[in-house]
């Protein structure tokens, strides 16, 4: 009778400590999204507004993708060669 008793016991407390780990990561998770969020939200402060108020449009000066890059990708993407399936008959 003990030993189900402590088997029971250790699923409860495997149980719990994953459900404490799932917290965590979620709540971790979440803070990393609103660091992120908070940064791009710093690019449109209010002197952003005043000129988006007095020329109707704003003009930033951050490179928000990095275009070489996106062309370097794209590059190796198409220049990759690609095994051609093999026909089951």
């Amino acid at each position: 009778m003990t030993e189900a008793l402590s088997i029971e016991l250790f699923w409860v407390g495997f149980g719990v400590g994953l459900g404490v780990l799932v917290i965590s990561a979620q709540l971790s998770l979440r803070l990393r999204r609103s660091r992120k969020i908070e940064q791009k939200a710093q690019i449109l402060d209010d002197q952003a507004v005043d000129r988006i108020i007095r020329h109707g449009k704003i003009s930033i000066n951050e490179d928000v993708l990095d275009l070489e890059a996106i062309d370097d990708e794209e590059k190796r993407f198409w220049s990759e060669t690609w095994d051609e399936p093999e026909e089951a008959w």
